[in-house]
C-alpha cells in the first residue's frame, strides 16, 4: 500500500496472495490424487503418476517464488535474494528429474556449476559497488517513501476539507436559504422585500451548488461511502454519451488510488464527450498482481492529443502514484485511455 512500508504492503497482500497459492495446491492434489486412482484402476504397473505429480509440485514451488519476490523488502540484495531463490528452484527441479529418471550420472552438476558461478558473480557486483552508487540508491528509496507519505497526507487533507465543505459550509448555507425561504412566505404583502429575499435565497442555492461541485471535485462523496466501482458506475450514469461500466475490483484500494482512478475515467470520459461525436464509449477497471488498471475507451473519431492540457494533468497524478498513463488514440480508431496504478506491493 502506498506510504507504508513493504512488510507492511505484503501483510496488506498477504491473505489475497494466501488464498491463490491455497487454491492452487488444493487444485493440485485433487489433480495428483485423480491421476493415482487412474493408474491404479487401470492395473497399476510402472508409477507415471509420479510425473505428473512432480509438474503440479514444481508449478507451486513456482508461485511461491514468485509471492516472495513480489513481496521482498526493496534494496540492493533484492535482485540477489529473488536469483538465489529461482536458482534452488530449477537446481531442484534438476535433482528431482535426475532423480526421478534413474539415477546414473549425476548430470545436475552442471546446471548447479552455472547457476552458483552466476550467482557468485551477482554477490561480488553487489558487495563491492562504490559508495557513492549506494549513496544514491539509498537516497532514491529514501525520497520514494516520502513522496509516498507526502501524497497519501495530501490525500488525507484533502479529502479533510471536503467533508469540512460538505458538514460545514455546505450545510449552513442549506440552512439559511431554508431560512430566507421562510421569511419570504411571511412577506407576501410586501412584494419588495420579498423580492430581495427572493434574490438572496438563489444566491444562496448558486453558493450550495458551487460548493458541492468544488467539493465533489476534491474527493467524491460516493468514492469514500461506496468505493471505486459505484464511483464509475455513477460517472457512466451521469456521461453524456453512452457509457457501459465493468468493475471487476475484489478489494478497495488505498484512498489516493482510489481518487486518481476516478478523475482519469471522470476526465477522458468528458474528453470523450466532446470530441467522440456521440459514439459510445466503456469502461474497465480492474486489480491484476497488485496493479489497479482502468482503462476508457471509446469508437470516435481517435486523433486525441497525448500531451493536452487535460491528459498532462492526468499523467502527473498518475506518475505521483508511480503509475504510467498511455493514450492510444489513432485517427478514425477511437481513442483508448489506460491507467495502471500500484496499489498492493
Amino acid at each position: 500500500m502506498l506510504g507504508e512500508t513493504p512488510a507492511m504492503a505484503a501483510e496488506h497482500t498477504s491473505p489475497i496472495r494466501g488464498s491463490a497459492l491455497s487454491l492452487q495446491i488444493a487444485l493440485s492434489a485433487i489433480a495428483g490424487f485423480t491421476t493415482t486412482l487412474v493408474w491404479a484402476l487401470v492395473g497399476g504397473g510402472d508409477f507415471w503418476p509420479r510425473w505428473v505429480w512432480f509438474g503440479l509440485a514444481v508449478a507451486v514451488a513456482l508461485h511461491l517464488v514468485i509471492r516472495r519476490a513480489l513481496s521482498s523488502a526493496p534494496g540492493p540484495y533484492r535482485a540477489l535474494r529473488i536469483q538465489a531463490e529461482a536458482s534452488a528452484l530449477l537446481v531442484g527441479v534438476d535433482v528431482a528429474t535426475w532423480a526421478l529418471s534413474g539415477g546414473g550420472l549425476f548430470w545436475p552438476i552442471w546446471m548447479f556449476s552455472a547457476l552458483a558461478t552466476a550467482l557468485a558473480v551477482h554477490w561480488v557486483v553487489v558487495r563491492h559497488r562504490g559508495p557513492r552508487e549506494q549513496e544514491l540508491e539509498e537516497r532514491v528509496d529514501e525520497l520514494t517513501r516520502t513522496r509516498r507519505g507526502a501524497v497519501d497526507v495530501q490525500a488525507a487533507e484533502l479529502r479533510r476539507i471536503e467533508r469540512d465543505l460538505h458538514d460545514g459550509a455546505q450545510a449552513r448555507l442549506v440552512a439559511l436559504s431554508m431560512h430566507l425561504g421562510r421569511a419570504e412566505a411571511r412577506l407576501d404583502d410586501q412584494p419588495e422585500l420579498a423580492e430581495l429575499l427572493r434574490q438572496a435565497r438563489d444566491e444562496a442555492g448558486s453558493a450550495i451548488a458551487e460548493l458541492r461541485d468544488l467539493a465533489r471535485g476534491i474527493s467524491p462523496p460516493v468514492l469514500a461511502d461506496r468505493g471505486l466501482a459505484a464511483a464509475l458506475d455513477g460517472l457512466g450514469r451521469r456521461s453524456a454519451i453512452p457509457v457501459t461500466v465493468d468493475a471487476q475490483i475484489d478489494r478497495r484500494p488505498p484512498p489516493v488510488v482510489e481518487t486518481a482512478a476516478y478523475f482519469v475515467v471522470a476526465e477522458a470520459l468528458t474528453n470523450a464527450a466532446k470530441h467522440a461525436g456521440g459514439a459510445a464509449a466503456r469502461v474497465r477497471a480492474v486489480e491484476e498482481h497488485g496493479v489497479l488498471i482502468v482503462e476508457v475507451a471509446d469508437s470516435g473519431r481517435g486523433g486525441a492529443e497525448p500531451d493536452g492540457g487535460g491528459l498532462t494533468g492526468l499523467r502527473h497524478r498518475v506518475e505521483a502514484l508511480d503509475g504510467q498513463l498511455t493514450v492510444t488514440s489513432p485517427i478514425g480508431g477511437g481513442t483508448v485511455v489506460r491507467a495502471e496504478l500500484p496499489c498492493g506491493s
